[in-house]
């Protein structure tokens, strides 16, 4: 790597004060267009300092993003967990809390989110994809974020809890409208379908509580549990609070990448038809997916004390954007990494994070874009852009856009007549 043009050389130790603007995100992107950016600072400044959104470093090469997540003595999430930083009443674990108390939470969750648990709702899942592509098929301008990647996140993750199919609309209806007010940093929407989402969250509580499940089974079953335990710190309002967190954090991500994985493949029809005829190779394509169109990129971390990363002086109390999507087009990690490879060797990709916070959700993750991309591609002979894909906004990296025509396989056709 060259010279960095900023005049630093060993340890920068300029204060806020005297450090300049480096870098500021691109508010108004395309398909793809922010990994030139990327690609740009991780070859002159890849630890630069930005004023936007209150000020923030971003760490865009895979060896910062791997350290710095996985470096809980140096970095915190619980005093700024994303960028720019969301001013909130109280915290919401386990995304704003540290270890030790975040394992607690940990240790409560990961067992309901193990493989053999997610696939029970794997005939759910298959069912809600086909009901939403047949409503695509049978609509005159669809739309795969709007009629099909959001509804879809959102509905599974309803399922996962366990809610009866009345209220599962009505999570969809309020995660979907939470999702894009979100994206429009509309204040006074959020806020509405934040406190509408507690509320589910909280009967969803009382209704699984009284349903006796298991714990190991059951999200809600397994946070009481470990509610029992006073050295847990974990109490009903916590516990409310966690389900009310896995909910939004249930639809931003799978429905970035679902949505982004939808354009890549509406752009490749060489892929597209590779897939169909070869199902057995989609696995190895979604991760690839992933690594390519990884949704994150606001979640942050603090520094605790003055650290030093990439050669520059991170000064106590400084939030740090960990830029996933450019960690994991590093060249110095992934050959072509601007290609699509499959069965990539070595893909060692940061799409669900590392370390204590790495996404507890990753396994339903995969199964989520294995079911809706299988349905999709059983279901049509191809599918095609229909017009100008829109980006999301800063806050996650995907679609939220994306308009695209559908020729419907015989079954579907026949299934519809």
């Amino acid at each position: 790597m060259g010279a960095c043009p900023y005049g630093y050389d060993g340890a920068d130790a300029r204060t806020r004060a005297e450090r300049g603007t480096e870098w500021a995100p691109e508010r108004d992107e395309s398909f793809g267009s922010a990994h030139a950016q990327y690609a740009q600072l991780r070859a002159e400044n890849p630890f630069p300092w930005s004023e936007e959104y209150g000020g923030f470093w971003a760490a865009t090469t895979y060896d910062d993003v791997a350290r710095i997540t996985q470096d809980d003595d140096g970095f915190i999430t619980s005093v700024q967990n994303v960028v720019p930083h969301v001013p909130r009443s109280s915290r919401r674990p386990p995304l704003h809390f540290d270890p030790p108390e975040h394992t607690a939470y940990r240790r409560a969750i990961d067992p309901v989110l193990r493989r053999s648990v997610v696939r029970e709702h794997e005939a759910a899942f298959r069912a809600t994809a086909a009901e939403l592509v047949d409503r695509m098929l049978d609509t005159d301008d669809p739309d795969a974020v709007r009629d099909f990647a959001a509804p879809f996140v959102v509905e599974c993750f309803a399922v996962f809890l366990g809610v009866p199919a009345e209220r599962t609309r009505h999570i969809r209806e309020i995660g979907v409208r939470y999702s894009f007010a979100i994206q429009d940093m509309d204040d006074e929407v959020i806020a509405e379908c934040s406190a509408e989402l507690y509320r589910i969250a909280e009967s969803v509580y009382r209704d699984r509580i009284s349903a006796a499940a298991h714990p190991d089974r059951d999200l809600v079953a397994g946070l009481a549990a470990a509610a029992d335990d006073p050295e847990n710190h974990i109490t009903e309002q916590t516990a409310i609070a966690t389900i009310r967190q896995m909910i939004v954090a249930g639809m931003g991500a799978p429905q970035a990448s679902l949505g982004s994985a939808i354009v890549h493949l509406a752009r490749d029809q060489g892929l597209q038809q590779h897939l169909r005829l070869h199902p057995e190779d989609l696995p190895a394509a979604i991760e690839e997916l992933l690594r390519l169109h990884a949704p994150y990129r606001v979640f942050a971390r603090t520094a605790k004390h003055d650290v030093e990363v990439n050669g520059r002086l991170v000064r106590e109390g400084e939030p740090i954007a960990l830029v996933f999507p450019s960690a994991n087009r590093d060249p110095e990690v992934f050959d072509a990494p601007d290609e699509f490879v499959l069965r990539r060797k070595g893909n060692s990709h940061l799409a669900f994070g590392k370390g204590a916070h790495k996404c507890p959700a990753a396994t339903m993750g995969r199964m989520e874009l294995l079911i809706a991309l299988q349905v999709l591609l059983e279901r049509t002979t191809s599918f095609e852009p229909a017009g100008e894909v829109v980006m999301m906004n800063w806050l996650e990296y995907g679609p939220r856009s994306v308009p695209v025509r559908l020729t419907p396989s015989k079954g579907a056709a026949e299934a519809e007549a």
